[in-house]
């Protein structure tokens, strides 16, 4: 009987399609072992999720808004997270691999002298133990590990998990805490000073069901502006390769690849993107993935379930009409 921990942090947004991708991993992977998974929600409005969270599969849900959350995320979530671990007691505590995650998962391994497994694709249990399969060599190989330790610390990559169907009927059960922890402030804690929200007509990079990406094979700026238009016809959102970043023609937001975001649409359009293995570790987890390029060569057609060579320009523009004409 395994006591997972999950922990989801909210910052005012509610539950994120990820932080529930991770609660349904966590919840399989409890039932697995004949036990229990409690998710610790940190952040604004934390304890209105209660509910929620029990319906995405919590048997118990903590929960702690501390004021100290929005301006020392790092510092106070780590003293919240130190006081959660100490009631539960986990065997496995969860992270996505976002900044948040990052940030806590090694800090409270290291003070707990647990073994950390970080940017997990897969998670089971297997003979006794946890283990997870993670990408190493730059995307080359794929790693399994285990932990030696009685806590195993992980962090998940976005697609490694999926939510559990909502089920009111599982909130009957649990229960909803708030976190007995006062967070005094350290004077030398580091402070967020200002948060910046980029503003998105569409969903979020790594939400998204479908992803069209541009590498340096669009040629500039203006390219993203077509790959936007194909975007926008299939409901999905842009991202980009490295390579488009540095030139500055695309914000580091839509960055995806081992130094960027990790994604796991349904349909992963890559566009003038040559398939290094940096780049494709970031995607990996996609469903289906498609590549237009002018490089019949171009190694990401080796990966790509249905490769296009030809021009963008031709091909992309007329994908979207014919989108737009059937919708």
């Amino acid at each position: 009987m395994a006591r997972v921990l999950a922990v989801l942090g909210l910052q005012g947004q509610g539950a994120s399609a990820s932080g529930l991708e991770l609660l349904g991993l966590g919840a399989r992977l409890a039932r697995a072992t004949s036990g229990t998974i409690t998710a610790l929600a940190l952040g604004e409005g934390a304890g209105a999720q209660g509910e929620r969270l029990l319906a995405h599969g919590a048997d118990d849900v903590l929960w702690c808004a501390d004021e100290a959350l929005a301006r020392w995320p790092g510092e106070a979530g780590l003293r919240a997270l130190e006081r959660a671990q100490q009631e539960v007691r986990p065997d496995l505590l969860l992270f996505s691999a976002d900044s948040l995650g990052r940030d806590l998962a090694p800090r409270i391994a290291a003070r707990l002298d647990a073994g950390l497994i970080t940017e997990a694709t897969e998670l089971e249990f297997s003979e006794g133990r946890f283990v997870a399969a993670r990408p190493v060599f730059g995307g080359k190989a794929i790693a399994r590990m285990a932990a030696t330790t009685e806590l195993t610390v992980v962090t998940v990559r976005a697609g490694a998990g999926s939510a559990l169907e909502p089920d009111a009927s599982r909130a009957a059960g649990g229960s909803v805490r708030e976190l007995d922890a006062a967070i005094a402030p350290g004077a030398a804690w580091p402070t967020v000073l200002r948060r910046e929200i980029e503003a998105s007509d569409g969903p979020r990079l790594e939400e998204a069901k479908t992803v069209v990406s541009g590498g340096r094979g669009v040629g500039g700026p203006e390219g993203f502006q077509t790959l936007q238009e194909l975007a926008d016809a299939l409901k999905g959102a842009v991202g980009a390769s490295r390579a488009a970043v540095d030139e500055g023609w695309v914000p580091a937001a839509w960055q995806v690849g081992q130094t960027g975001k990790a994604v796991a649409p349904d349909l992963y359009i890559a566009v003038g993107i040559s398939g290094a293995s940096q780049h494709m570790v970031g995607c990996s987890r996609a469903k289906t993935l498609v590549a237009i390029n002018t490089d019949p060569d171009a190694l990401i057609f080796e990966t790509a379930r249905i490769g296009v060579v030809g021009d963008y320009r031709e091909l992309v523009p007329a994908l979207a009409r014919a989108l737009r004409e059937l919708a």
